[in-house]
């Protein structure tokens, strides 16, 4: 139990003593400094406070207003810490809001604060907060990242609760991702808590810090692939029971019972996915063992990366439609369809109808009717048959008609005709390209070749903050009428998205808003048949993948969300 206490106490002041990679080589914060650190997490909080900690060297005199390099104008200050001081701040030159941190230059951890921003700057993956800027000037050093205003902290979203099954695997998916790819560059993290975590308002997970929180902190570790793959499994364990998995309060959140020790979330909170229960387990590792699981323990993100691969997807909940205050079921709804409404006032049932008439006048009255009856149907049977005739007599002289007055009469089917393709070129809205040398491979007519797009890590819908899609722009020549198009793909299972779009040009330089969607549809199959509801003419048309289904690796990319197009044919 005592060494259970000191890996805590090492997860939660991310404790070590090697430098992290690209930093100077710098000594370990003593214990109480550790816990002091431990306790002032959220220093990083955007438009939260920070507190006054001693440190090596008074911080910087600042105020709002104060511009660094003739164009950052300080607005906010929201940590003031060990002489550093972080603040929100706007890029005056492109008119948006920044993040920047600032320590003297004389500071002892100024140098590995610039090499911790300028490797984590190289980096340029977008699910981490990317580090735009990192100077020394005016003996000040500081480094400016990007403000992310519509993105929300972990720690806020746990404040109104745990995260529901499918929000806690997307963020476990994406930030133990985000890590294995920094780890493969020699970049790690070692400060990964509730206010680094933030989703974006497209549900993207990004990473706040990498490499510059800890060296701000001077924070290093002699095992920091473990220190971030067992971080990455507190965050989960947190984000399904909404208490720290550690004795000590932290970030908002409760500790674990004293003397209790490490136990699985799903034993402190009913209804927890057993699944994800378990790899935050494996994930937090508890020197070795895994709280009486067998499975072995995940000491690397591309350890805890393939573990969550082996896990069963957890799919988003099904929308539950809730009826509005106003809503009034029909009287077909209520099963009262057919029934006699009641009158207001009316509390009495309707008084019984008297009997049929048994005089000898109602039984003579009863006769005549029948009479009536029988003449009727009489009359309507023979102005049927003649009715009948007639039209039979007309059918016949139709039939003497020749074939040209048929014709005349007679609408002709349309015939389909497969539509020529002139060329085609990729159509680029974000990002790079794919493999724009390959796009003819997908009109070739050999099912044997292909264009494919790259493999991501994340899906299977494609988030717009990254990317919002991948597709090729197809040229007739001329404008055609577009009825369908047929295409072929590789990979098939979970699903695969695509629509086709009508525009003016296949350059990339067209937005997606000025096109005109043509029609969509979402296969698992190797098919995709996509239908124009009204044909539309056009001599350009997009086909645009918002969806790619998980494939497994090959010769040319590693496993992922991919497709690619073996055989594509337009009708019109």
């Amino acid at each position: 139990m005592a060494e259970r206490s000191t890996a805590a106490v090492d997860v939660a002041g991310n404790s070590g003593d090697e430098p992290l990679t690209a930093q100077a080589d710098e000594s370990t914060a003593d214990g109480v400094a550790q816990n002091r650190e431990r306790d002032t997490d959220n220093d990083e909080a955007q438009g939260s406070g920070g507190t006054e900690s001693p440190g090596k060297a008074s911080p910087p005199e600042l105020h709002s207003g104060h511009k660094l390099a003739r164009r950052y104008r300080l607005e906010e200050c929201v940590t003031r810490l060990d002489g550093f001081s972080s603040w929100r701040a706007v890029d005056e030159k492109l008119r948006r809001a920044v993040g920047v941190h600032i320590l003297p230059a004389d500071h002892s951890r100024a140098r590995s604060v610039l090499a911790a921003a300028r490797s984590s700057a190289l980096l340029g993956d977008p699910r981490f907060v990317q580090v735009l800027d990192a100077v020394e000037e005016n003996d000040l050093v500081y480094v400016v990242h990007e403000w992310l205003p519509d993105a929300t902290e972990l720690t806020a979203l746990l404040a109104a609760g745990p995260l529901e099954a499918h929000d806690a695997y997307q963020m476990v998916s994406q930030i133990a991702s985000a890590m294995a790819a920094a780890h493969r560059e020699g970049l790690a993290h070692l400060r990964l808590t509730p206010g680094t975590i933030l989703r974006s308002s497209s549900g993207q997970w990004r990473i706040r810090g990498l490499a510059v929180n800890a060296a701000l902190r001077g924070i290093t570790s002699d095992t920091p692939q473990r220190a971030d793959t067992e971080a990455v499994g507190a965050l989960l364990y947190a984000s399904l029971t909404q208490r720290w998995p550690y004795e000590s309060d932290a970030y908002g959140l409760s500790g674990l019972p004293k003397g209790v020790g490490l136990i699985a979330p799903d034993q402190v909170r009913a209804g927890v996915h057993r699944g994800l229960s378990e790899l935050a387990m494996r994930a937090l590792a508890n020197d070795g063992a895994t709280a009486s699981r067998h499975e072995s323990a995940c000491t690397t993100p591309e350890e805890l990366v393939k573990a969550i691969g082996e896990m069963p997807r957890i799919r988003p909940p099904e929308p539950v439609f809730t009826a509005p205050p106003d809503y009034q079921h029909t009287t077909y709804q209520q099963g009262s369809y057919g029934r006699q409404a009641p009158r207001p006032g009316l509390t009495q049932p309707l008084p019984t109808p008297p009997p049929p008439l048994q005089s000898r006048t109602g039984k003579a009255l009863k006769w005549a009717v029948s009479a009536l009856l029988i003449a009727a149907l009489g009359l309507g049977s023979w102005q049927l048959a003649d009715a009948l005739i007639d039209r039979s007599g007309s059918d016949d002289t139709k039939q003497t008609q020749t074939p040209d007055d048929n014709d005349k009469n007679t609408d002709k089917a349309k015939p389909v005709t497969t539509l020529k393709i002139q060329g085609a070129e990729e159509y680029v809205a974000k990002g790079k390209a794919q493999h724009p040398g390959d796009v003819d491979k997908t009109y070739d007519n050999d099912s044997s070749t292909y264009w494919r797009t790259a493999s991501y890590t994340n899906g299977p819908d494609m988030n717009p903050a990254y990317k919002p899609g991948v597709g090729i722009v197809y040229d007739f020549g001329s404008a055609k009428e577009v009825s369908a198009a047929s295409i072929g793909l590789l990979f098939g299972g979970d699903h695969t998205t695509v629509t086709l779009y009508a525009t003016d040009s296949s350059s990339s330089s067209v937005p997606l808003t000025s096109m005109t969607k043509l029609g969509t549809v979402t296969t698992k199959d190797t098919t995709a048949k996509v239908t124009v509801a009204k044909p539309v003419k056009s001599q350009y048309v997009l086909v645009w993948f918002t969806a790619l289904p998980y494939a497994s690796g090959d010769s040319f990319s590693n496993a992922g969300f991919k497709q690619a197009i073996t055989d594509l044919k337009f009708t019109g």
